[in-house]
């Protein structure tokens, strides 16, 4: 038997590391997440495999890197003989799976989880036998009077810019923290995973709580609006675009990328509009915690809590005008480093703070190990359950992270420019290893950061000739994991 433990897994999408107080956020309004991190155990350093959302999401779900899952960029799909941790775990356990799911369509339930709820979904990838519907989220819509406003492969839907105009308890957050509570209601009789993935606070960052904070109020970080220097030609063009409008240079309304993905209704003209945008971002943390707090209150209400191992983190991050940028697609801290808070009340009551590097990589066996099941022999990650019992440290982990390039085999949405567009296409290869991280480009200016020294990255040192030997080291240390997981992205001698 498996026992009465239960997981519950919660991620966001797009939710940087220092959006909650136990990661130094003292002005945010996130109770339910602060409750949930004074009985966690607070992973100080958190890695995804790679900053963009279906990468990162086929690692979490598979326990395998990007390259070996298969999906390296957004609009691919996770191949179905490529298990999830719902086909890992015994048959004692019921799966559910609810939200976004960006591995493939999303509107049938697929790898092992047999309770679905949808909100996204395309039909060009709806498995063979099914007919085009609307997602769980839009019918619960049109069934409150909310009329969707485009309509995709047969489908009516809701876009995201029409989403961001409805009330609170009509947001995605809010519809799946009380679908979430209904199944721990229904199904609290018997061992459960349930992952929970929410698309808060992904753009547009209006919002229905668009006004909760002043962005005067709000502080800010010593590149915010800053276009970095001596760094890859790929980031000095990304925040070249996104800072033109500052600087008084064309009219960011008739921009496509602008207004349809990356500012969405948002002033980047004038510095107030850049910090209006980031208060409306953060503003949208608190949908995320409030949909938590549905979730943690079901479990106490069930009485099934200390039976519950609950885990929330984010897919990626986001720049939010950091080194001059948005959106993710990058291996800065503000985009690939994400919150991880482990509660699993058997081993600890209170806050627990994890040092070290820890990589979203480990999570498939770390949540196995948890719950008492068998660890798979293909994952490429490790159980950290001796980390959580004090029996080892992080200290001396290796995180790696990726970036798989476009091509006319692996596409993503094409970016602002050509420019970005032709630097977009390398492939990179990241390490974060003992507090330095060191991106490796075979076709662009390499990076090498002291994250002790200059957490914010304003300094490359790939070029000073004090750091060769660590170069050589890192790089040697990142030649050894691509021979271990069967990566073949090239990468220059250095």
């Amino acid at each position: 038997m498996a026992g009465n433990r239960n997981l519950v897994f919660i991620f966001s999408d797009q939710q940087r590391h220092d959006t909650m107080a136990c990661y130094g956020n003292d002005w945010i309004d996130t109770p339910n997440l602060n409750a949930l991190a004074s009985r966690s155990f607070v992973f100080r350093n958190c890695y995804v495999t790679q900053a963009v959302c279906t990468a990162s999401r086929g690692s979490i779900m598979t326990g395998l890197y990007p390259h070996t899952a298969g999906p390296v960029l957004n609009g691919m799909r996770l191949p179905p003989e490529v298990p999830c941790i719902a086909e890992m775990v015994s048959a004692d356990y019921l799966c559910g799976y609810q939200g976004k799911w960006h591995l493939g369509n999303g509107l049938v339930p697929q790898h092992g989880f047999t309770r679905w709820v949808s909100t996204t979904g395309g039909a060009r990838q709806l498995p063979a036998g099914h007919d085009p519907r609307s997602s769980d989220y839009a019918q619960h819509l049109i069934a409150h009077g909310f009329q969707p406003d485009i309509e995709a492969g047969g489908m009516a839907r809701f876009s995201a810019i029409k989403r961001s105009t409805l009330p609170e308890e009509f947001q995605v957050a809010s519809f799946l923290g009380d679908r979430a509570a209904t199944f721990i209601e229904k199904h609290r009789q018997r061992p459960f995973v349930l992952y929970v993935s929410c698309e808060e606070p992904h753009p547009p960052y209006v919002g229905p709580l668009q006004e909760m904070y002043d962005p005067g109020d709000l502080p800010l970080g010593p590149t915010f609006l800053k276009k970095p220097q001596g760094v890859s030609l790929l980031n000095r063009l990304k925040a070249d675009y996104y800072l033109q409008y500052l600087n008084g240079q064309g009219d960011p309304s008739k921009d496509l990328y602008m207004t349809t993905w990356a500012a969405v209704n948002e002033d980047v003209t004038t510095e107030l509009g850049w910090q209006q945008l980031r208060a409306h971002y953060f503003a949208n943390i608190s949908l995320v915690d409030r949909m938590v707090g549905k979730i943690t209150d079901a479990l106490e209400r069930t009485g099934i809590s200390e039976n519950t191992a609950v885990v929330f983190t984010s897919d990626h991050g986001d720049q939010v005008g950091d080194h001059g940028m948005l959106e993710k697609r990058s291996l800065y801290e503000e985009s690939a480093r994400v919150p991880l808070l482990v509660s699993a009340p058997w081993l600890q009551g209170g806050q627990t703070e994890i040092g070290g590097d820890i990589g979203h990589i480990d999570l498939v066996p770390t949540l196995l190990d948890l719950l008492g099941q068998a660890i798979p022999g293909h994952l490429q990650g490790e159980s950290r359950l001796p980390v959580l019992k004090g029996e080892a440290v992080l200290e001396d982990n290796d995180v790696f992270i990726e970036w798989n390039g476009t091509s006319l085999q692996h596409r993503d949405r094409a970016m602002a420019t050509p420019e970005i567009d032709r630097m977009n296409a390398l492939s990179w290869r990241s390490i974060v290893s003992g507090r330095w991280k060191l991106n490796l480009c075979a076709g662009d200016r390499c990076e090498l950061f002291n994250l002790e020294t200059d957490p914010y990255e304003q300094t490359n040192l790939f070029d000073d000739s004090a750091q060769r030997d660590r170069i050589s080291d890192l790089a040697a240390r990142i030649g050894s994991w691509q021979h271990r997981t069967g990566d073949e992205a090239p990468l220059p001698t250095v």
